[in-house]
């Protein structure tokens, strides 16, 4: 008989891919039409907003009552193709009546990135050097007025680090932050395993030459920590235990974020997030950022007026329409899509990832961006359906 068990126990486990995915395959599909804006696309694998294609088919949420979302197809921005040729499919080709019935149609939407692409990007092949001519990018007028009609139709809407910071002109940043009741610092910020320009490769050029125009001394850095570049291109560098106590920023989320949204109560967060403030009266914070520095990283952020402590998530408040921004790189992770096709897959989420190692970021997909969009995306299918 404990054979026999055996043989049992090891049949369901070898066929549990299988019956995960037959699970989801007939999940029932709901119709959920979004918006999603990236225009930031290097390749086809639609990495800064593949996180966002992935919940929405894990939820059998689809483009069409039939149709799931695809990564390369199904967004507004820009779309590479072969042999260095491109086209783009932005807001900006709308008319206004054509943004007022998009407003109408789509149950929400989302602003995964605009920072855009480069022609060194593009044509070198090189995101490291110094950035030039840009080909397309920034919060557009008519990216501004879709959301507005979004807004005044109490729509979901949602934002991330990169919506409104460079190459977005100085107007259309103003108009989304009085839009929506929030104000973007001017610091970006991001955290580095090793600020060592040897051996370090993937460390960006442009942040290393920006550095050395504001400051005498030079490059000297070369261990980890955390690096913060100014829209008018001043760098900051802190640099684990000379200026920090913990070489990582780490999200923190209270009670509500945690009771409501299923947050950790900490995480890591080792990827690109910007600095922005809001008002109390409009929006709350879900969840914030929080920095381990000593007195001496202290001192060096008072001096450049960089907070240590600063908002990750935040919400509005006040009922009406829907709005979430995410200050930070959130729906760019290093996930596969196929993953998305079984279900019941986030309770072997342990499975997918090393907390141990200060760069990996799958971490961040399943036990933060997960929980987040699962809870707001399970939200808006209450509202539309009542």
């Amino acid at each position: 008989m404990k054979k026999k068990h055996i043989y049992i126990i090891g049949a369901v486990v070898l066929f549990l891919p299988l019956w995960m995915w037959l699970f989801w395959l007939f999940t029932p599909k709901t119709h959920l039409l979004g918006s999603i804006v990236d225009k930031t696309v290097l390749t086809n694998s639609g990495q800064e907003h593949i996180s966002l294609t992935w919940m929405l088919n894990h939820k059998k949420l689809t483009k069409t009552p039939t149709k799931l979302y695809k990564v390369d197809h199904d967004y507004f921005g820009f779309f590479p193709k072969e042999d260095e040729k491109f086209r783009t499919k932005g807001l900006e080709r709308f008319t206004g009546d054509q943004l007022e019935k998009l407003s109408k149609d789509v149950d929400f939407a989302y602003y995964t990135d605009t920072y855009g692409i480069y022609n060194n990007e593009w044509y070198t092949k090189d995101s490291t050097k110094i950035r030039y001519g840009k080909l397309y990018g920034g919060l557009s007028q008519e990216d501004l007025e879709f959301l507005t009609h979004m807004k005044a139709k109490k729509k979901l809407i949602l934002a991330e680090f990169n919506t409104i910071a460079s190459p977005t002109t100085l107007s259309n940043r103003r108009g989304f932050e009085k839009l929506f009741g929030m104000q973007w610092t001017g610091w970006t910020g991001r955290y580095f395993d090793s600020f060592d320009t040897i051996k370090n490769l993937e460390l960006p050029k442009w942040l290393v030459k920006n550095y050395e125009k504001y400051n005498d001394e030079g490059w000297k850095f070369k261990k980890s920590g955390i690096a913060f570049v100014n829209n008018g291109g001043r760098v900051v560098v802190l640099e684990d235990s000379l200026d920090l106590n913990k070489e990582l920023p780490y999200i923190h989320s209270g009670k509500k974020g945690q009771e409501q949204f299923g947050l950790p109560e900490k995480i890591k967060y080792s990827f690109w997030f910007d600095i922005i403030n809001i008002d109390p009266n409009v929006n709350e914070i879900i969840s914030g950022y929080q920095l381990e520095v000593n007195e001496h990283g202290a001192k060096k952020l008072k001096a450049n007026k960089i907070p240590k402590n600063f908002p990750a998530v935040i919400r509005h408040k006040r009922g009406g329409y829907r709005f979430y921004y995410f200050s930070g790189d959130f729906s760019d992770n290093p996930i596969s899509i196929t993953s998305s096709y079984f279900k019941g897959i986030e309770y072997f989420k342990w499975m997918f990832f090393d907390e141990s190692r200060p760069m990996e970021r799958k971490s961040f997909f399943w036990q933060f961006y997960f929980p987040l969009l699962n809870t707001i995306l399970d939200e808006e299918q209450l509202i539309l359906n009542k």
